[in-house]
């Protein structure tokens, strides 16, 4: 058995936290009654970000991704790279204008709609993307062919050699019913 190793680990680029305080700063202005808090959200807001994330990590391993986020509620989740069934990115108007991009992570089996796990401010997202996409196809192809290896399938030939073989002991056993003398049936006990 293969030990987990690292691979990549991903860095965040530190203007995901301008994205997070212009984020919070619209809910503030379109909820009208948050617009006092806009004072208060600021300072606090580059406080908790920067805080925010240095707790955001994420390591491509040759098994799995391992995500860990999270301020006052810690979350880790490590994804089975053959479960990965998708990585999407998202770049909406402030991303584009901060150049950061969204990446989220679909699996296969996960219950409920929308991404498993979701990361902003990923440097080089897309080649971040491609390593785990690519980690993920090596992996399962180097599962099936070891499985392949160990279950090789009968080829049409071994099929019939053994239909033959079978077919030659049913023979010799109604020849040997058969050739039995008829005083000689006691039964099955």
């Amino acid at each position: 058995m293969e030990k987990e190793r690292s691979i990549r680990s991903a860095t965040f680029n530190p203007r995901v936290k301008t994205y997070w305080l212009l984020s919070g700063a619209m809910i503030f202005v379109l909820t009208i009654i948050g617009i006092p808090l806009l004072l208060l959200w600021f300072p606090l807001g580059m406080i908790f970000t920067g805080r925010y994330l240095d707790q955001m990590s994420c390591e491509l391993t040759n098994k799995s991704l391992k995500v860990r986020k999270g301020l006052w509620v810690r979350t880790e989740k490590t994804i089975p790279l053959d479960k990965i069934t998708d990585m999407g990115m998202v770049q909406g108007p402030i991303m584009r204008w901060l150049d950061i991009e969204r990446l989220s992570v679909e699996t296969a089996g996960q219950s409920g709609t929308g991404a498993l796990v979701s990361m902003a401010g990923i440097e080089h997202a897309k080649d971040f993307r491609e390593a785990v996409l690519n980690q993920r196809d090596e992996l399962t192809s180097r599962s099936r062919s070891r499985s392949t290896d160990e279950t090789t399938a009968p080829t049409e030939g071994d099929t019939q050699q053994a239909i033959h073989q079978t077919l030659i002991r049913i023979e010799k056993l109604l020849i040997a019913q058969r050739d039995e003398p008829a005083g000689d049936d006691h039964g099955p006990f």
